[in-house]
């Protein structure tokens, strides 16, 4: 059973529910460590003195700001918790705002808040009424000694406690050259418009985030436990990707494809992309016979001239 990261209380106008902050996501990145080439032996990383070369044990070493080039200002625990809000234990809903109104750039971590002992109640009325009404409560929340932005939201049975972003955290789209104005101006037909529409609707389905998984992860595992077998071995993956054409907008014909796009979707329905491979393995061991037929035919037409 996870350990909760803090117990306390969540809290809305008068009403105070005893909860447990849980992790909400599961880290399944493959870590690896660095080796000496020479003889495969663990690289280890030290604290040295930058002037000395000397190892720093860690009770010698505090945190400090550098506010100019090779000057610094130190602070010391203490300076952190006062700048940190009293309140450790809270998580303090402030307003409720629509959920539509919340940009998806805002969402960062997740977590799972747990109810306490006899603390169902004001659990359960609080997620019920944040599902009916649309609504997510804002609040603050301090982890550790940092505090957070934070959203609470219904989610199945659960109320996952979200990590808001800080505005100036997020990079304003205006920072970039991004294409605005009508579509005429990029000269796109209501037709093409009409074909796009199409080929969304041919595509689309329910949200089921069972059906995708980390690929690239998942290959990676496999040449790991080929090198494992191999005990050290120079194992290589056989399958190379196939290469992407390079479709540059200013030359490409939309209309050629998305009828393209649209007609292939009409011939594999299937939903699951696994599926549209398996297909296309099959096509290419069948044009082999089909070499051999063509090979057969041409020894055969020369000696039907030589009969005539």
């Amino acid at each position: 059973m996870a350990r909760p990261i803090w117990t306390g209380t969540l809290s809305f106008g008068l009403l105070n529910v005893p909860v447990s902050l849980m992790s909400g996501e599961r880290k399944v990145d493959l870590h690896f460590r660095m080796l000496d080439s020479r003889d495969r032996k663990p690289i280890r990383f030290e604290r040295v003195n930058a002037d000395t070369g000397e190892e720093v044990p860690w009770k010698d070493i505090v945190k400090a700001y550098e506010y100019d080039k090779g000057s610094y200002v130190v602070l010391e625990e203490d300076d952190i918790r006062s700048a940190a809000p009293e309140s450790h234990e809270t998580v303090e809903v402030e307003t409720f705002v629509d959920a539509s109104q919340i940009d998806p750039r805002y969402y960062e971590k997740p977590y799972l808040l747990v109810p306490g002992k006899k603390a169902e109640k004001g659990y359960v009325l609080l997620r019920e009424t944040l599902r009916s009404t649309g609504k997510v409560g804002i609040a603050r929340v301090v982890v550790r000694t940092r505090e957070y932005l934070c959203a609470v939201m219904p989610n199945d049975d659960a109320l996952v406690l979200m990590i808001l972003r800080y505005p100036q955290e997020l990079v304003e789209p205006d920072d970039y050259k991004l294409p605005s104005g009508k579509l005429a101006d990029y000269r796109i037909t209501s037709k093409e418009t009409a074909m796009a529409e199409q080929l969304i609707e041919s595509m689309a389905g329910d949200w089921d985030p069972s059906q995708y998984h980390d690929e690239f992860r998942e290959r990676l595992q496999q040449v790991l436990n080929k090198r494992i077998k191999s005990k050290g071995g120079t194992t290589q993956v056989e399958d190379e990707p196939a290469p992407r054409e390079d479709a540059t907008t200013n030359v490409v014909d939309f209309m050629a494809l998305l009828q393209k796009s649209l007609d292939a979707n009409k011939r594999t329905p299937a939903k699951k992309a696994a599926a549209r491979k398996a297909p296309a393995k099959k096509a290419a061991t069948k044009k082999a016979p089909a070499k051999k037929v063509a090979k057969k035919a041409a020894r055969k037409t020369p000696a039907r001239r030589k009969a005539g």
